[in-house]
């Protein structure tokens, strides 16, 4: 009744009775009789055994050879209706849509007036009489389709059309976009579901689960399933909002709402969005009838909705009475006016329109006061900053707006040859063709597509294609073309990157028609103000200034865009789309490279079949004709993504999961694997001051500013041209790869091991262009940003691991990525920074892993001529850095220290290297800490020692006693390992225990390192390795007896909970919530063109992987404590004012601030430590697996609760100890 008020009040009571809906317009019916479903069964069961037949006939040709060529005949034409109508097999039409709706738990019922329910009673006896005559209507088109299989699609859409027509009312003569929209929505609801099935059976086998299962998706609005079908039909009223095309939008809306099944899927976001469309038009009739569609189905408006009704009434400005009912009605429904500017987004004008028409009966209404920030003492001085950061931010916009960057590839430098001059020519020609082939492909696509607006229904994917203009699709194929490696690429990983690329473009014109874009560069302005001032005042964090001057912008769009993510299959549905049509529009003359064969035009890219382990995986490969041009043209530009080069700014701060890192480019704060949305949900759902800590500490981690170290790249790119060097890290071209002996010409005559050499050749051919593009990428962004400032910003993994968000070049990278960078801001050494130098360059070298930090500094002073001569001649000189475990990294602190040890006062030297302080086996520490494990404690210097402690030799010389005991009693494999057993053997190993590798992994990594050993006898590998293994795990059960303890808590409980139907989650001591991603998931069938698409989905409506979770808990439990103690010594450092960041358990700073950053790392480890981390894991989890108000409990509940209740028992360690100990990170 409340909502009739409000309406009355908008429309005036004349007007409120003759605005009724024609309720059966746009509904979907199937009624059949019995029979008609028995011969469509049939159909079915005939139609899957043939795909079965197709599927096997296509692995037996693939099983002969590694690859297998796929006709090109079998290549469906584009535009048939694979992609339509994906709703059939999700929503069961017929009686389950006379079900009366139910009702979702987290919507408030609105009471339903008298008039409401005669309403419904009438819609009702309409409902029966149309379904009557739509019975005779569909049963004529459905038996005609019986004759055939393939025609089923025809019959389905002759039986719609006719149901069209019956549905027609004297309100909608022959609209045809009343069509379109109709059949488009039709055809979309659903679009996970329709893929339900694993792999290809007899439709007999699932008769019983498809008539059922949709029906449970539905009633499960806490599935996974369940949101991603809402996410789709959100996002399609996302496409029809930003298309401007208000009418589409309702039309598709109005097809879901008409049905009591499909309704379901609508929850108020979805009416709010068609809201939003109307109220950019000013159409305050349409805003009232969706008002009224609200109540009906039992739902209340949220803020969002009387934004938009005020937004509507701010642009046409009815009487005063209509807003001021409607904000009385806003305040009976428990809402504050104050509200709708602190919790709403807005676009464009809204927020000024909706402030208008407050206006209008609150003359004085002000907006309210921004919230005070949770202040925080911290220093963000930073003397790099400067002035210049305005012209930075811009450098960095242009970037993203261009969505890519193009660059010189590190090997320009080399002289052009005739034969590349040709090739770039010819190159350059077929890329026009190709352009305008592509074009005419697309637009011929679009049309059909658009044809069926009058035929059988809406192509799905139709208004993704019209979102930006078509050179932009066709520029995106091309450059997907332009990067195609020779050996091919999955499907899968093409089309989600064709399908992204779209995705990225649309948020980018999204983020510049609300107005966004405006907005942050006009805060971006004065947060860089405030950051580059001297004497800037140390009152607040980076992510508390932003959010000051977001609150004092007042006016204006939000910065933070509703949520309009596209669910993981439809992105694989357009990408596979873009594919097809790029595949079958880009061809290449056959006699381009030899004029003597026939002028016949061929495919540029094939469709092949190939085995990764036992998967058969569909690969897009390119023609070696196309491959063999791009090889001689030799061309020198690369292309990336504007997010895969570094910031040339710094990182707009992480305010909350949906914003932060680049200035337009959509970055998600927690990376997860696609069509997860679990870790989103937990992290949409945790109060945002619980997430600030984590934040804040991307933040600083993401501030850090670097520089290039010119001189050290010059000498690698040299290196990297001059056919690269293996032992160096720097991969050789492909021109270097082995090749096979001669052999006979025809292949047929070859023998079994010409064939296995062959293989192996180019197998390794393979890594070796993989290993050399890698290289290339990474050498020439760093050689793109060498004379620039540059920030990574940052995010995290489920565990809170955190990561720079550009993949190729950053810190993380190895030994050779490390060594070119500096940070941008100098600091002098200090009285003690060159000694750090110097010590760091000894870790480095690997030499003195077991000398106290004296001897190191002083075997350093003892060989300061060959550090010189490396600085000085490192190519030519004795080149003794090349002979150390990290050998550029060496090289680059030579080079510092010499320039430190040569300057007037070495004190006083400007030094921009950083320095590492490296965890003694990390995993352990925290295990150690965790039981007060005293033994394991020393082992892992944990304990205060005058010289480190070296867990992996302690453990390889338990391991040599354990030997000793065998060979002594015979044991042969025993008698073979003596002399064999060392630290770097176990090494890997007792590293990864603590990660939770299991024994058969173990046993291949100690395969690996034996197979290392040139004189171990090959034919004991096996038994060794197993050997081995078994009393490493041995050895480390001995030492680490709390460790073990824990770790055996840690994985029964997390089996129990799996057990029992439930993931693990678990909370960090910072506040971050973490679910573990592992499910025994059935692969979702895509069904493409091309070929059908088994995706993995990572979705909570399935039974957790009992053996994932339990193995994955311990490694994940102690990763998300190594990143907290991580984050938390980033925080205190910001604090202090030092330059930090990490490469997890690795931390880095200037060798001034060494000591205050090894003095606050174990404050902190000390700190975390100090809570009852165990205690507090065990009281979360019961709370939420056994929920302890209950009385009587199932078996499985009480065993689980006597697990959780059973904390293992701590040591005796002290843990303040951790404070003295030198060698605990060093």
């Amino acid at each position: 009744m409340a909502l009739l008020r409000l309406r009355a009040a908008l429309l005036g009571p004349a007007r409120l009775r003759g605005a009724g809906i024609p309720w059966s317009v746009l509904r979907s019916y199937s009624s059949t009789s019995a029979k008609e479903k028995a011969r469509r069964n049939a159909i079915c069961e005939r139609t899957e055994l043939l795909e079965v037949l197709k599927a096997r006939v296509k692995q037996l040709q693939a099983s002969n050879v590694p690859e297998a060529m796929v006709n090109k005949a079998e290549l469906a034409p584009l535009g048939n209706d694979k992609y339509q109508d994906p709703l059939r097999k999700v929503v069961a039409p017929g009686p389950a849509e006379e079900q009366p709706a139910a009702r979702g738990r987290d919507e408030s019922p609105a009471r339903p007036s008298s008039w409401v329910e005669k309403l419904k009673k009438e819609m009702y006896i309409r409902q029966l009489k149309v379904e009557r005559k739509l019975s005779i209507a569909a049963s004529q088109p459905a038996l005609e389709g019986q004759a055939k299989a393939k025609p089923k699609g025809k019959a389905k859409a002759k039986a719609k059309a006719k149901a069209k027509k019956s549905l027609k009312s004297p309100k909608s003569p022959k609209s045809p976009k009343a069509k379109v929209a109709a059949a488009w929505s039709q055809s979309h609801a659903g679009l996970h579901g329709v893929y339900a099935r694993g792999k290809p059976r007899v439709a007999a086998v699932k008769e019983g689960t498809k008539a059922q299962r949709p029906q449970r998706v539905l009633e499960d609005k806490d599935s996974s399933q369940y949101k991603i079908l809402q996410q789709t039909i959100q996002s399609n009223l996302e496409c029809f909002l930003f298309l401007r095309q208000p009418e589409e939008a309702e039309r598709l809306l109005l097809l879901y709402h008409s049905s009591p099944v499909k309704r379901r899927l609508l929850n108020v976001n979805a009416y709010n969005i068609v809201m939003r469309s109307w109220a950019r038009k000013g159409h305050l009739q349409h805003i009232n009838r969706l008002f009224f569609m609200l109540e009906s189905v039992g739902l209340r408006p949220n803020l969002d909705s009387y934004a938009a009704a005020l937004e509507c009434m701010g642009r046409n400005q009815p009487s005063t009475k209509a807003i001021r009912r409607c904000v009385q009605q806003l305040k009976s429904d428990g809402f504050h006016v104050d509200e709708l500017f602190q919790k709403c987004l807005f676009e464009e004008d809204e927020k000024e329109k909706v402030l208008r028409a407050i206006r209008i009966v609150q003359p004085n209404y002000q907006l309210p006061p921004p919230p005070k920030p949770q202040t925080c003492k911290s220093s963000l001085l930073q003397d790099f900053y400067s002035k210049e950061l305005q012209e930075r931010f811009q450098q960095q916009l242009e970037m993203e707006l261009d969505n890519t960057v193009t660059i010189e590839s590190v090997e320009s430098t080399k002289p052009l040859t005739p034969q590349a001059i040709k090739a770039r020519k010819l190159l350059a020609t077929l890329r026009s063709h190709w352009h305008d082939s592509i074009l005419q492909a697309l637009q011929k696509s679009k049309h059909n597509m658009s044809k069926l607006k009058t035929a059988s229904g809406y192509n799905i994917l139709y208004p993704y294609l019209c979102l930006l203009p078509d050179e932009e699709y066709v520029g995106i194929m091309l450059q997907i073309l332009n990067t195609l490696s020779p050996q091919g690429e999955s499907l899968a990983v093409l089309a989600r990157e064709l399908a992204s690329k779209v995705y990225n473009r649309y948020i980018t014109q999204r983020k510049l028609r609300s107005r966004q874009l405006e907005k942050v560069q006009e805060i971006y302005e004065d947060y860089i103000h405030l950051l580059a001032k001297d004497s800037q005042p140390d009152e607040y964090l980076p992510r508390e200034y932003w959010e000051k001057l977001v609150a004092e912008a007042g006016f204006g769009p939000s910065l933070n865009l509703k949520d309009c993510s596209w669910p993981y299959m439809l992105l694989l549905r357009l990408g596979m789309h873009m594919l097809e049509l790029l595949v079958q529009a880009v061809k290449v003359p056959r006699n381009i490279l030899n004029p003597r064969l026939e002028p016949k035009l061929i495919p540029v890219l094939y469709h092949i079949y190939s085995f990764r382990s036992s998967w058969q995986v569909g690969l897009i490969k390119p023609h070696p004709i196309f491959s063999q041009i791009v090889s001689d043209a030799a061309e020198t530009l690369l292309t990336f993504n504007s997010s895969a080069i570094p910031m040339l700014c710094p990182p707009v701060p992480w305010t909350s999961p949906h914003f932060g890192a680049f200035v337009l480019n959509d970055t998600k704060l927690m990376r997860f694997v696609d069509g997860a949305v679990q870790h989103q949900l937990l992290l949409e759902q945790c109060p945002l001051v619980n997430l600030h800590p984590v934040l804040d500490a991307l933040n600083q981690l993401g501030n850090c500013a670097w520089k290039i170290n010119q001189p050290v790249l010059d000498i690698i790119i040299s290196i990297f041209n001059d056919k690269g060097n293996e032992k160096l890290d720097i991969p050789p071209p492909i021109s270097e790869a082995p090749r096979p002996s001669a052999a006979p010409s025809n292949s047929s005559t070859w023998n079994k091991s010409q064939k296995h050499e062959l293989l192996l050749c180019k197998k390794k051919a393979a890594e070796m262009h993989s290993l050399r593009m890698d290289a290339l990428y990474k050498l020439s962004i760093a050689n793109y940003v060498r004379d620039k400032v540059f920030w990574f910003p940052h995010n995290m993994d489920f565990r809170g691991r955190t990561y720079p968000c550009p993949p190729y070049f950053n810190h993380l990278g190895n030994d050779v990525t490390r060594a070119i960078l500096l940070f941008a801001e100098g600091r002098p050494l200090g009285p003690k920074g060159l000694d750090w130098l110097k010590i760091h360059l000894i870790n480095l070298t690997g030499l003195k892993k077991k000398s106290a930090l004296q001897e190191r500094l002083e075997y350093a002073n003892e060989i300061m001529e060959e550090i010189l001569d490396s600085a000085d001649h490192p190519l030519t000189g004795r080149k003794w850095w090349m002979n150390t475990d990290e050998p550029w990294q060496a090289l680059a602190c030579c080079m510092e220290i010499a320039k430190a040890s040569r300057s007037p006062d070495p004190a006083a030297y400007i030094s921009h290297f950083p320095v590492h302080q490296d965890g003694s086996c990390n995993g352990l520490q925290h295990y150690a800490a965790l039981g007060r494990d005293l033994i394991g404690a020393i082992s892992v210097n944990l304990m205060p020692c005058s010289v480190p402690q070296d867990v992996y030799s302690a453990v390889a010389q338990q391991v040599e006693e354990f030997r000793k005991k065998d060979a002594e009693q015979g044991v042969k494999v025993a008698q073979v390992l003596q002399g064999f057993v060392s630290r770097k053997v176990v090494k890997q190993t007792v590293m990864t225990v603590v990660y939770g590798v299991t024994r058969y992994g173990g046993r291949l990594q100690m395969e690996k390192r034996l197979k290392e050993i040139d004189e171990f006898p090959e034919e004991y590998l096996w038994e060794a390795s197993h050997y081995l293994v078994k009393q490493v795990f041995n050895g480390i059960k001995e030492m680490f007896s709390a460790t073990r303890d824990i770790q055996n808590w840690l994985t029964e409980s997390a089996k129990l909970i799996a057990q029992s139907g439930r993931t693990v989650e678990w909370v960090t001591p910072l506040g971050l919530p973490i679910v573990q991603p592992y499910y025994r998931s059935r692969p979702t069938v895509l069904n493409c063109s091309m070929q059908n698409l088994s995706v993995k989905n990572s979705n909570n409506n399935q039974k957790p992987d009992t053996v994932k979770q339990k193995n994955a808990f311990p490694p994940n439990f102690i990763h998300s404590l190594d990143s907290t103690h991580m984050m938390l010594t980033a925080l205190h450092c910001l604090r202090q004012g030092l330059t930090f960041v990490s490469v997890h358990d690795c931390y880095w700073t200037h060798a001034l601030t060494v000591d205050v950053m090894n003095q606050i790392c174990r404050q902190q480890f000390v700190a975390l430590h100090s809570e009852k981390i165990l205690q507090d894991l065990s009281e979360f989890m019961l709370e939420k697996y056994c929920s302890p108000g209950r009385e009587t409990r199932a078996l499985w509940q009480k065993k689980l609760m006597e697990q959780l209740s059973n904390v293992p028992k701590t040591g005796e360690f002290n843990l303040k100890k951790v404070m003295d100990s030198t060698y605990f990170f060093s």
